[in-house]
């Protein structure tokens, strides 16, 4: 029976937002098939350079792991957005020296996933729910370049992919601008579900939502 381990940070972790109602594991575990497991090994504020701790939270048993890291990353660079460029070639090579960063660390955490030779499935950085709609705009579009190489990587190695920024789509999936709601995490564990099912006989890198 499949032992689900989730990874990552808040979008996970998600307790700390949710006024004592289900987080997303709690969702997993009412919604899985009978005989299902899911252990919650993320941690609320991780990085991909934070995230080496959750290698030695994975239970020996597991069977597929699903992770979601990278929101944290783009909050540490969310200064890009007010750095001056003289012009839009100026502008786009910030956002691709921040992309390569991300990339090189997200692909690093990736490889060290796969040793564990378990089907791994990834996610997606959903656009948030910014009150200030300026925010709303330009967090969306600078996310793009984070998103690109998630995905990027996922079809490059054949990994499942969750589109959380189609999953989670509406501000009542938001508990703050960046945390998931009881909504939203419902949401959320009804896709890896869907995700982890799905692997079944999928051929190339199949996207979930």
């Amino acid at each position: 029976m499949p032992h689900i381990v989730l990874l990552g940070d808040s979008i996970f972790d998600n307790a700390s937002y949710v006024a004592g109602g289900p987080d997303v594991v709690a969702h997993l575990r009412r919604e899985m098939p009978e005989g299902w497991r899911a252990t919650l090994s993320a941690i609320d504020g991780a990085t991909t350079g934070s995230i080496p701790v959750q290698y030695g939270r994975i239970p020996r048993d597991a069977t597929h792991l699903v992770l979601s890291i990278g929101g944290n990353d783009a909050l540490m660079n969310v200064d890009i957005l007010q750095r001056r460029a003289s012009t839009v070639a100026d502008a786009l090579g910030h956002l691709a020296d921040m992309r390569d960063r991300f990339e090189h660390a997200y692909r690093g955490v990736v490889s060290q996933l796969l040793k564990n030779d378990l089907p791994l499935t990834v996610c997606t950085i959903y656009n948030g729910n910014f009150g200030d709609h300026v925010m709303q705009r330009l967090a969306p579009t600078a996310l793009i370049m984070f998103n690109d190489a998630i995905l990027r990587t996922a079809f490059e190695l054949g990994l499942p992919a969750i589109e959380l920024r189609i999953v989670c789509s509406e501000p009542e999936d938001y508990a703050n601008p960046i945390e998931p709601s009881v909504q939203g995490g419902h949401k959320i564990a009804k896709s890896i579900i869907r995700a982890v099912q799905g692997q079944e006989g999928a051929r190339g890198a199949p996207v979930f939502v």
